[in-house]
Parts: C-alpha cells; sequence; structure tokens
C-alpha cells in the first residue's frame, strides 16, 4: 500500500465532534491520484511509488522521460508528481489508482507544504522583536536594534536576524488528524490549519 497521497488544499470550516464540541478543520481535496513508476528494493535501492495527482487540465509541455514514464504506466500525463514511501511487500503497480481511503478517521498524518509568503517584512513581525518604546519622542519604534560591535570583531555575523522575505517556505506538519473522510467527493477533513492558501499543493504522509 503507498503510504501518501498529493493533495490540494480547499479552504477552512467547522464540524462539530461526537461530544458537540466545535473542532477548525480544513478541507483537502486528497487525490484521485495514480501510480506512475515503481521503485524496488532490488532495482531501486528502495521501496517507493511516483504518484501523479489527477487534477483539472493536463501540463501543457512534458519532458520525453516524463512522457515515456506516463506512456509506460498507461495514464495520461498530470501536472505534479511526488514520490512516497510504499510497504515492501506492496502489490501497487503503474496505473494503479491511489485514493484517500488509505486513510481512516482519529489517523495521524504528516502534512508537507508550503507556507503562504509575506514578501519583505521588518525585524518585529519576522521574529517578533519587541521594539522600542511607542511614546512620543522616542526615536526607537520598530528598528532592530544593534546587529553587531563596531570594533571587534567589526562585522555582521552570518545569520543575524533582520528584516527580509517572510514565508513560502517548506513547513511540515507531524502530527495532524484526521477527523473525516469524504470518499465519494475525495475529500479529507484535518483538524486544525496546514500550510498554504487556497490551491496550495501538500504531501499527506501516514505518521
Amino acid at each position: 500500500m503507498v503510504k501518501g497521497i498529493i493533495g490540494k488544499k480547499i479552504g477552512m470550516m467547522q464540524l462539530f465532534d461526537d461530544q458537540g464540541k466545535l473542532v477548525p478543520v480544513t478541507v483537502v481535496q486528497a487525490g484521485p491520484c495514480v501510480v506512475v513508476v515503481r521503485r524496488t528494493a532490488e532495482r531501486d535501492g528502495h521501496e517507493a511509488a511516483q504518484i501523479g495527482f489527477v487534477d483539472g487540465k493536463p501540463p501543457r509541455k512534458v519532458t520525453k522521460p516524463r512522457a515515456g514514464a506516463f506512456a509506460k504506466a498507461g495514464v495520461p500525463p498530470t501536472r505534479v508528481v511526488a514520490e512516497f514511501p510504499v510497504d515492501s511487500n506492496s502489490e501497487a503497480k503503474p496505473g494503479d489508482t491511489v485514493l484517500c481511503d488509505i486513510f481512516a478517521v482519529g489517523e495521524y498524518v504528516r502534512v508537507v507544504g508550503t507556507s503562504k509568503g509575506k514578501g519583505f517584512q521588518g525585524g518585529m513581525k519576522r521574529h517578533n522583536f519587541r521594539g522600542g518604546e511607542a511614546s512620543h519622542g522616542s526615536m526607537f519604534h520598530r528598528a532592530p536594534g544593534s546587529i553587531g560591535a563596531s570594533e571587534d570583531p567589526s562585522r555582521v555575523f552570518p545569520g543575524t536576524r533582520m528584516a527580509g522575505r517572510m514565508g513560502a517556505d517548506k513547513t511540515t506538519l507531524k502530527r495532524v488528524m484526521v477527523v473525516k473522510i469524504d470518499l465519494e467527493r475525495n475529500l479529507m477533513f484535518l483538524r486544525g490549519a496546514v500550510p498554504g492558501g487556497p490551491n496550495a499543493l501538500l504531501r499527506l504522509v501516514k505518521a
């Protein structure tokens, strides 16, 4: 069995659990996906499967190696392809369909995505600096403060926290609970928030 699937973030909503408590959830379109390439320990050194996310328009351009892999699997090209581990005794083969039924309600998954981009931000927003006094007459409101001594070492050390580009980073959530699964619409409802905005692509892997 393939241990993961590619999904697309739809948005957030709320559900009520069995105790009547309000639970915030993220709705993810998980699949359908197709197996494109099957990796084996004898040939490739590890057990894995490359799967493609079947979603809307096909890609405009496909490289020859990738097109050959799709043709060999007998499936149309997809825009997104990712590799996931599989069980050593898995019978997954090229052309098979992967759906969100590989997960179960109450199971924990690892979610990998790209966080929202915030653009160029100052030190207070980017690194949670306290800032200076906000009172009248202060000359130090949102500045970062000292970034190094002037005489020794007379330079700024690499990695010093300053203003700069914020967000748009690879982000991993290690344990996210599956609250609900809708097999008919290929939807998974994950507890809490996950990285990215609407239509962001996600990798969901068994935790």
